[in-house]
């Protein structure tokens, strides 16, 4: 039985509706009239995410907007979705909340959104951070699979083959995760996804907040995560070429889910990019660099983190 003790931290919730019908489920921290910062989760995942002192957002002056992508948590599935339809949703989110102008994050999966939303929003968009994020699938002079951990080969050939193939690792992997982590486990991830070191310690120290997070992003299926890997493997609607608003990214090296060579890659493409790459950190970061990419993220600091 699990011993994890989860209490999320008090926020406020939204529901929006977009222009389309579907609900977008939004979660707000940190301070009300401080700059808004949109944050977009991993692959799989969800709007509950918050840092261990909870207090970081208000203390830099962050309005933290968190959702849950189409299909996850309590959002509306928006099947045949791309990369570039997070701006939808982002449009959606803003109006409804009274934002004009915002900062853009996103981690994992989320990241290619991010850049997304920094590309085709670039008068509102005041700059943007994209951590451990993949590179478009296939990326010209980029060996795509290489250093990846078997779990993730697996899940983009099958999202490559269609929707059906990604939908049968999905819900294997969701019952697998989620019974994990119900269990307390730190490794629950599947047998297939070898983690570095420096990650296996980051998922055991943190592991409460990602069954929180877990736990919320996938109560009810797997939608969200299958149409995510399909958006992954088709043109994203956007060239990351494009993108002309202050753009940061941030990786480690020692990552398998997402290899540092994807952080090369677009460090090579996105014009102007700023680049913080961790020598000995991995998927899920360090933790001493919080605090810098908070300030980077309010606008208190030109630096991206101590690494930078």
């Amino acid at each position: 039985m699990s011993t994890l003790e989860i209490v999320t931290p008090e926020h406020l919730e939204h529901r929006v509706q977009t222009a389309d019908g579907r609900t977008l489920a939004v979660a707000e921290w940190g301070d009300p009239n401080g700059i808004p910062v949109i944050g977009m989760h991993g692959t799989p995942g969800g709007r509950i995410s918050y840092w261990e002192d909870p207090t970081i957002y208000a203390r830099h002056g962050i309005r933290r907007l968190t959702y849950d992508r189409p299909g996850y948590g309590e959002s509306t599935r928006f099947k045949g979705r791309t990369i570039a339809d997070a701006v939808k949703d982002v449009e959606a989110i803003t109006a409804a909340l009274g934002i004009d102008r915002f900062v853009v994050t996103g981690g994992s999966g989320g990241g290619p959104h991010a850049l997304a939303t920094a590309a085709l929003m670039p008068d509102r968009v005041i700059r943007c951070l994209a951590e451990v994020c993949p590179a478009p699938y296939p990326s010209e002079g980029l060996d795509w699979f290489a250093g990846l951990t078997q779990g993730n080969v697996d899940e983009f050939n099958a999202a490559v083959e269609g929707e059906e193939p990604m939908r049968v690792i999905a819900e294997r992997e969701r019952r697998t995760t989620l019974d994990r982590l119900a269990e307390g486990r730190a490794d629950f991830l599947g047998d297939t996804y070898e983690m570095s070191e420096a990650d296996k310690a980051q998922m055991l120290k943190h592991l409460a907040r990602i069954a929180d997070h877990m736990n919320n992003g996938l109560a009810r299926g797997v939608d969200g995560w299958v149409d995510d890997m399909l958006a992954f493997v088709r043109p994203w609607g956007f060239q990351v070429e494009s993108i002309r608003v202050p753009t940061a990214l941030k990786y480690g090296r020692t990552d398998n889910l997402v290899p540092a060579a994807h952080g090369d890659w677009l460090a090579a493409h996105i014009p102007n990019v700023q680049v913080s790459a961790h020598d000995t950190a991995g998927h899920m970061g360090d933790d001493a660099e919080v605090e810098a990419l908070s300030a980077w993220l309010a606008g208190e600091s030109s630096e991206l983190s101590p690494a930078a």
